[in-house]
């Protein structure tokens, strides 16, 4: 059971960045999680090589970095910027010829939540299905309260999101072994939802709403990927404006 009034550090989740007044902290361990597709595209840029990652949050800021000659990846709602070099697809991130390379990279979602995230003095750690166990074991490691910030869609709930936090959220407590513990309805309703969703989690997203819109878009071929767990030990994590890598 997740509920337990006994532990030394919280374990949270905010369903969405409108609501991060609500759970905003010092000190802590932030998740940002964006699994269809920005945190799942960060981590697959790291796995592949890729030096660091800045995030941008506004058009202007992504043109700024093509200026500056940096190589840049952005989309709003499924489009490609029309400064960027590619989208915001995981396989985007696999060319070899981004090894060593530093990626300005802006999402419609996601890198927002990161940089509300940063606001604060908390460190700021990248999550995703593909780098779960690492994430989870690299943030247990740091013995603080443990908020996991679903980037949502559009200020929404959005269900993949929430899948991710239920299982960060399972995964966080049992590797704490007590130290962690949990009276947030939101981190216990998603752990409730991965339960159900475990089992066969590409059918159980057929239920959620933006896998139907990459459908529409033609995007969605990179949902298995998305979904499938521990595919790299890397930790993104934000440092001074930029992700880097660390390694669980």
């Amino acid at each position: 059971m997740m509920y337990s009034e006994q532990g030394d550090h919280q374990v949270e989740v905010c369903f969405s960045p409108i609501s991060w007044p609500l759970f905003e902290k010092e000190n802590a361990v932030v998740i940002v999680t964006d699994v269809f597709r920005a945190t799942t595209a960060i981590c697959a840029a790291f796995e592949n090589g890729v030096s660091a990652i800045i995030p941008a949050e506004t058009v202007s800021e992504s043109e700024y970095w093509k200026k500056e000659g940096y190589i840049t990846a952005g989309e709003r709602n499924g489009i490609t910027l029309e400064c960027a070099d590619f989208g915001n697809s995981p396989y985007n991130f696999m060319d070899p010829a981004l090894r060593g390379k530093v990626i300005s990279m802006n999402t419609t979602n996601g890198t927002r939540a990161i940089r509300m995230a940063a606001e604060k003095e908390n460190e700021i750690l990248i999550g995703a299905f593909s780098n779960l166990s690492a994430v989870c074991r690299y943030a247990v490691n740091r013995q603080k309260d443990i908020l996991i910030l679903c980037a949502g869609w559009k200020d929404r709930f959005s269900m993949e999101d929430a899948l991710f936090a239920g299982a960060a959220a399972g995964e966080i407590t049992a590797l704490g072994k007590g130290s962690y513990y949990s009276v947030c309805d939101s981190a216990i309703a998603s752990h409730e939802l991965w339960k159900l969703a475990e089992p066969d989690p590409v059918r159980f997203i057929e239920k959620a709403a933006h896998r139907h819109r990459l459908k529409k878009m033609g995007l969605d071929e990179v949902i298995p990927y998305c979904l499938r767990r521990d595919v790299t030990q890397k930790v993104p994590r934000l440092q001074s404006g930029r992700l880097v890598v660390e390694n669980a």
